[in-house]
């Protein structure tokens, strides 16, 4: 996005709040309240020092209203954009505007949802759309199956391919003692399981959990003084190509290849400068192509990149280190988590999972059926 500055601003404190199922009785805003309660505790800053309030959830029509109320902070600045999973993405562009603005000088974006204590369908009802309700698609599998399809037909993608982006993440998952699913994955498992939606197997498709979490952002002058070392926001972007999958100008080119630009063009940098990437992976199909539309491979080879482990743990290429949606959690939005996971790596706080070589990180959410696609380039000191 033009007009920030480099590095302005940084992240200095992330955490989730309780993930895969919650508690019963627990709120949306429940989880928001516990994971900004603790990423202020990793910030080293209080309830207090907050002036800036961004959040999204499909579970409260109001929901910076809702969250004012709940922390009993009147009067701070808010801000509830939502476009799915990207919100949160775009939340950091939006704070880093608010923060140099001086229209507040500590943000917190967060996020909570209990879809799978509540049931999907009633933490996020489908609106009706006449131009794809009467044919009644299984939203958002069928839409995201109809980019898988079109990407085999054009590009010659296999099943096993995509099958190959879920061992991947399940790889990560098994590292990571907080992922929901950590049971040993095969790529004939993934062909193996329940169909959903051609082509995909239920091992294509998110988790379905409960969770949520927060990242606490301020001016990159009093990151310096705080409690970890500033993760400094380098550079965004953001496209929004269409609403409805039946309105995507072309199934295999997202507007990754636009909010990607923008945000290597901020940051001064390039694909091979990226060390560890963060993708919203709610599908296989997902990973691959924003692979491509990132720069990291060329459109149509996303599938055979991914081939042989690639971007598991044994790679060549760190994607989605924390497990991903696809095995480490999925709250209905998730573009959060990848956030905080690119926080962690750019700290070197990951453990058994840990990046030797983590900065830059790249961090790219997705939101709607490919509609909302914002990307940020994260980096330390070394890359001021």
């Amino acid at each position: 996005m033009s007009g920030l500055t480099r590095a302005s601003t940084a992240i200095v404190g992330a955490a989730e709040s309780d993930i895969g199922a919650v508690a019963a009785l627990m709120s949306p805003l429940d989880l928001m309240a516990q994971g900004i309660h603790r990423a202020l505790i990793d910030a080293g800053l209080t309830l207090k020092d907050v002036d800036g309030v961004f959040c999204a959830t499909t579970q409260a029509r109001t929901s910076a209203m809702s969250l004012v109320e709940y922390l009993g902070m009147p009067n701070v600045y808010t801000d509830s954009t939502i476009v799915g999973g990207s919100s949160f993405e775009i939340h950091v562009a939006h704070a880093q505007a608010a923060l140099e603005a001086g229209l507040c000088t500590v943000a917190v974006i967060a996020y909570g949802s209990t879809q799978r204590t509540v049931g999907r369908r009633a933490a996020s009802a489908r609106e009706f759309n006449p131009y794809e309700t009467p044919f009644r698609p299984f939203l958002p599998a069928t839409a995201y199956a109809m980019a898988a399809s079109r990407h085999m037909h054009e590009y010659g993608t296999t099943r096993e391919q995509m099958a190959e982006v879920a061992v991947a993440a399940r790889g990560w998952a098994q590292l990571n003692p907080a992922a929901w699913d950590k049971k040993p994955l095969t790529v004939t498992d993934v062909l193996a399981a329940r169909p959903i939606s051609f082509p995909f197997t239920v091992r294509d498709i998110c988790l379905v959990t409960d969770g949520g979490g927060a990242i606490i952002m301020t001016t990159a002058d009093r990151a310096r003084h705080l409690k970890h070392k500033p993760v400094y926001v380098l550079g965004c972007g953001q496209s929004i190509t269409h609403a409805s999958i039946s309105s995507m100008p072309d199934l295999t080119h997202t507007g990754a290849i636009a909010s990607g630009a923008q945000a290597y063009r901020a940051a001064g940098m390039k694909a091979s400068d990226i060390d560890v990437l963060a993708l919203y992976d709610a599908f296989t199909i997902n990973t691959i192509l924003f692979l491509e539309d990132l720069g990291f491979c060329p459109k149509g080879e996303g599938g055979r990149f991914v081939e042989g482990g690639r971007i598991g743990p044994n790679g060549s290429l760190p994607v989605n280190t924390n497990g991903g949606g696809l095995s480490y959690c999925h709250p209905g939005m998730y573009g959060l988590f990848i956030l905080i996971e690119a926080v962690r790596q750019l700290r070197g706080a990951c453990g058994a999972r840990q990046v030797k070589t983590a900065d830059p990180a790249i961090v790219h959410g997705n939101g709607g059926v490919l509609s909302a696609q914002a990307t940020e380039i994260l980096g330390g000191a070394a890359t001021l």
